[in-house]
């Protein structure tokens, strides 16, 4: 994902926090793009690419459960520093259960625009 991308889906997407990470998401109507950060402050290089390489395989795996037409930003927060894949992919899970309550509404009323 490009920076202009990053810029829009941060200013006017919805955001849902869950233990281990933060997602933003904007409805574009194309493919759903992912975007990772991963903040310094979760560790050296090693750490940080190991973990976004975990969350790009959890996404890659699951995005059948994900609505289509979204830019999606994955913040990872410094308590994913330890866990597993398994407990990455129920953190994500649960990400999906907040983001489609949020996605239902935000895709009628950008239909309504």
């Amino acid at each position: 994902m490009k920076k202009g991308k990053f810029k829009s889906v941060y200013e006017a997407g919805n955001s849902v926090y869950s233990k281990l990470t933060v997602a933003y998401f904007k409805y574009t109507g194309g493919d759903n793009d992912l975007g990772i950060v991963i903040s310094k402050k979760v560790g050296n290089s090693v750490v940080r690419h190991r973990y976004t390489r975990l969350i790009r395989e959890v996404f890659r795996l699951n995005k059948e459960h994900l609505p289509a037409g979204y830019d999606i930003i994955v913040i990872a927060k410094r308590s994913i520093v330890g866990k597993s894949y398994a407990e990455i992919e129920d953190d994500f899970f649960r990400l999906i259960h907040a983001f489609e309550k949020y996605g239902r509404h935000e895709k009628v009323a950008d239909k309504d625009d």
